[in-house]
């Protein structure tokens, strides 16, 4: 049975991208009491998924999908033959009348209805005659697709926190001596470590917070603030080895605790195909608002370390993603494009630029190229997503 998620972003977040290449149609927002035909309404509920619509010919149409149900649902209209799906409407509440509008070519479609805590069920196949090619249809992404992603995602993980754990080890042995420069270099080389992890962050826990948390909710003078974030605001602000010293060695606690802790952890499935987009969204409210500068003035060098995570993704995904997504290969332009904008920023000296010393143009040309990369990246999540392929066809 397919676990059905009202999530808030998807197909919706996608359209624009998806239209422009052809690929998956999104669908509109759910509205309760829509205007439009009765004639023109497909009705959704527990015994009837669509019933006998027909079209009279191919070309742009907007079905209104009445939700007649009890429940909250899913509905997709698909290829029956395949189970390929032309387009997909989540989060339609009981109730509520949703456009859904597509390029319809000529063919076979049917719908598929997925209730809560029901069984997905298909409609009556409908055949729209003649010739005409229309929005095309995009294979589902099954749960056996991506369990191996996630195994191999798992150990690549794992071999990351080992690094992780030993430069991690480097560093606090530098605090530990009183050599705080090395200790500031040392900082980077780790923290860096840690942010190519990005992928893996929400199956952290509260690990994450420990050791990646910022001082936002408690305050930098807060007790409570830990990890790789209040080391940094030691360092760069000139505290004593007396007062470094246990925020070292409770980072480097963390770090082994996490690496103890991984190997029992699964990834959730559906959080694979979201992180490569994430990742980098966080890098742009977080490391390119300068928001996370604790002193170092290296939030760039941390946005290079999260495009390395969205690439370690999408390499796993790329098999995937290639036959499904006819803009996979902008993904990879943009993110090279705004890389190569940030690593115009590290200076021969070994240190980055801070955002706020970026000259204004080349602050925009950042901004622009990370807003295009995720543009290019927010199909992939809704693409990604696994499904159950069951519907009976």
């Amino acid at each position: 049975m397919l676990t059905f998620v009202m999530r808030t972003t998807g197909l919706l977040t996608a359209a624009a991208a998806l239209a422009a290449t052809m690929a998956l149609t999104a669908c509109g927002t759910g509205t309760r009491a829509a205007t439009t035909s009765a004639a023109d309404v497909i009705s959704m509920n527990g015994s009837s998924c669509g019933g006998h619509w027909h079209l009279a010919h191919p070309g742009w149409h907007t079905f209104q999908i009445r939700n007649s149900g009890i429940a909250g649902a899913e509905f997709d209209l698909i290829n029956p033959a395949t189970g390929a799906v032309y387009a997909e409407l989540e989060n339609s509440g009981p109730g509520t009348t949703t456009p859904m509008s597509l390029d319809v070519g000529s063919g076979k479609y049917a719908f598929v209805c997925q209730f809560e805590d029901a069984d997905p069920a298909t409609g009556p196949t409908v055949t729209v005659a003649g010739h005409a090619k229309g929005t095309p249809a995009t294979l589902p992404v099954t749960f056996n697709d991506l369990i191996p992603v996630a195994k191999k995602y798992q150990a690549i993980t794992e071999a990351a926190l080992k690094v992780l754990a030993a430069r991690t080890r480097t560093l606090t042995a530098a605090v530990r001596a009183g050599d705080l420069a090395a200790a500031r270099r040392d900082w980077l080389t780790a923290h860096l470590q840690y942010e190519t992890l990005g992928a893996a962050y929400g199956a952290f826990g509260n690990y994450d917070n420990e050791i990646d948390g910022r001082a936002d909710a408690v305050g930098v003078s807060s007790h409570k603030w830990t990890g790789f974030y209040r080391l940094e605001y030691g360092l760069w602000h000139g505290q004593s080895v007396s007062e470094l010293k246990p925020v070292a060695e409770t980072l480097n606690k963390d770090v082994a605790g996490l690496l103890a802790w991984w190997p029992s952890q699964e990834i959730s499935l559906i959080d694979i195909g979201r992180r490569a987009h994430e990742v980098i969204e966080n890098a742009l409210e977080f490391q390119l608002t300068g928001h996370d500068d604790y002193g170092s003035g290296t939030t760039l060098a941390t946005t290079v370390a999260n495009i390395t995570a969205a690439r370690v993704l999408l390499g796993l995904l790329h098999p995937l993603l290639a036959p499904r997504y006819p803009g996979l290969p902008a993904v990879y332009t943009w993110l090279s494009r705004l890389q190569t904008l940030l690593e115009k920023e590290h200076l021969r000296t070994g240190s980055w630029v801070p955002v706020s010393r970026l000259p204004t143009l080349a602050r925009q040309d950042i901004d622009a190229a990370c807003g295009q990369a995720l543009q290019e990246l927010a199909p992939i999540a809704s693409i990604t997503e696994p499904r159950n392929t069951n519907h009976g066809f």
